[in-house]
């Protein structure tokens, strides 16, 4: 049976560093996992190499991995690292990691990914909250129907903090929810900054596995605003099969990688794929053509998350406030629940290969 990395990383997970309570992987004290046969290697990042607690730490990483491989070599290698320099620059330290989920244009089905991704995250079992940073069309109180409602203000060592509502059991945070529903919102771009940096430093977010982020269309004040606030993670694509969706969206893509921005494409979600009906399920109409997701995931290096069809009941959901994915018996939830298994899964790789992103300054 061949080591699987993957099952490395989450059996490290049960380990717990002792001085700060958080497991390895949440700490960030494992890097430079290999596999190659039976053998195992990655360095143990301490602060010291005369840490009290560096042998059981070693001792229980071996026991814990020969727990689900016992054919394992198992190779730990201790490198100190000065206190702190594992801790994010981040006013959210406790959100383990920002999901940007973004398009070139309107249209796409963006916030509906957006959703349904930070639902089928949490039906996977992680702690989910979401942000509705599109400030010109706030649709995500419409999709949870959360119309209509206002979040508390809530003092909190004598600042006013922002208490975002809940969906779901998911924490929502909206500028829908402190506008009226036909108010136009015309901003220049200082203030749609401010708004942005709220939703973040003065929003009580819970400790979160996953901040799902929903970018309005394009590039602009609110993206450059987000990477300047906060690391984010990695970035979620979303576009359809057809070529003009494609174009924009490399221009979108290739903002967020941008060596001055260097946020990481997590993979590509091509909605609209097709269209099947109900009448007629074994029938695929591609209306927008095919391949364009294919062809975004390729140019990003990246991967293509999974293929979302036209259905009806999606619309409907949306309108209802009710996303698709709560619909065990959907098919299209079964879509959206493999979306977010391989957001997870690159999450996963992005944070075992790559350094945590940097919050950035970007000029102009």
């Amino acid at each position: 049976m061949d080591i699987d990395k993957q099952q490395i990383i989450e059996a490290l997970y049960k380990v717990k560093d002792p001085a700060s309570g958080k497991d390895l992987i949440a700490a960030r004290m494992v890097e430079n996992l290999l596999t190659e046969g039976n053998n195992v290697n990655f360095n143990l990042v301490l602060p010291s190499l005369n840490s009290p607690h560096k042998s059981n730490l070693i001792f229980d990483c071996v026991a814990t991995i020969k727990e689900v491989f016992p054919q394992a070599d198992v190779n730990v290698h201790v490198v100190a690292k000065t206190p702190g320099s594992q801790e994010s620059s981040s006013s959210v330290p406790h959100i383990k990691n920002i999901i940007a989920v973004a398009s070139g244009k309107g249209g796409v089905g963006k916030s509906t990914v957006a959703v349904n991704l930070a639902l089928g995250l949490k039906r996977l079992g992680a702690k989910v909250g979401l942000v509705d940073a599109d400030l010109y069309g706030p649709s995500i109180p419409t999709m949870l129907g959360l119309q209509g409602q206002r979040p508390r203000i809530q003092e909190i060592h004598g600042q006013p903090k922002i208490i975002p509502l809940m969906a779901y059991d998911i924490p929502v945070m909206s500028i829908g929810f402190i506008i009226e529903p036909e108010q136009a919102v015309v901003l220049r771009g200082p203030r749609l900054g401010a708004i942005i940096k709220q939703f973040f430093n003065d929003v009580v977010w819970p400790d979160l596995d996953y901040l799902v982020v929903d970018l309005p269309p394009g590039t602009g004040d609110i993206q450059l605003t987000l990477v300047q606030t906060v690391p984010v993670t990695g970035a979620v694509m979303v576009t359809t099969p057809q070529e003009v969706a494609v174009v924009d969206a490399v221009k979108a893509m290739n903002m967020f990688l941008l060596p001055s921005v260097n946020v990481p494409i997590l993979g590509v979600v091509e909605n609209m794929s097709w269209f099947t009906p109900e009448d007629l399920p074994e029938r695929k109409y591609y209306l927008f053509g095919e391949g364009g997701g294919k062809k975004l995931a390729q140019m990003a290096e990246s991967v293509l998350l999974g293929q979302v069809p036209i259905v009806q009941g999606i619309r409907e959901g949306g309108d209802a406030g009710k996303p698709v994915v709560l619909n065990p018996q959907s098919p299209v939830a079964q879509a959206f629940m493999t979306i977010s298994e391989n957001v997870a899964r690159q999450l996963a790789m992005r944070n075992e290969f790559k350094e945590p992103t940097k919050i950035v300054n970007v000029a102009g």
